[in-house]
């Protein structure tokens, strides 16, 4: 049974979450991060502020050291990564710490915020 967030929440993910969270139907963007990663501390209350604002999009944050098989889904240039999936397939990842930049991401493929 996949991990399914409250709208509006941050849903946590681990390796054996991961798989089943994604490939649930419509849209699921994934926050890889690292609890050593100073900018991605910073953009975690940014990432729940649009949560809240993307009602059709299921947010997820996984702690990429501790979740290697789901870190290998994905070419992670730098942190924070999050990674765009729709129905289970990879569609867009992006590095940035800028909400602007992961609000460009989102709009390309038709998700903007409300709210």
């Amino acid at each position: 049974m996949p991990v399914l967030p409250d709208p509006g929440a941050v849903a946590d993910l681990d390796d054996a979450t991961f798989p089943d969270a994604v490939a649930a139907e419509g849209y699921a963007l994934v926050d890889y991060f690292a609890e050593w990663c100073g900018p991605c501390h910073m953009f975690a209350p940014v990432f729940k502020k649009m949560a809240k604002d993307h009602a059709g999009v299921r947010f997820y944050k996984l702690d990429s050291e501790r979740a290697p098989e789901a870190r290998k889904t994905v070419k992670i240039p730098g942190l924070p990564y999050f990674a765009l999936y729709k129905d289970g397939a990879f569609i867009e990842g992006l590095s940035t710490s800028k909400r602007e930049k992961l609000t460009e991401l989102l709009a390309r493929h038709g998700l903007t915020g409300g709210a």
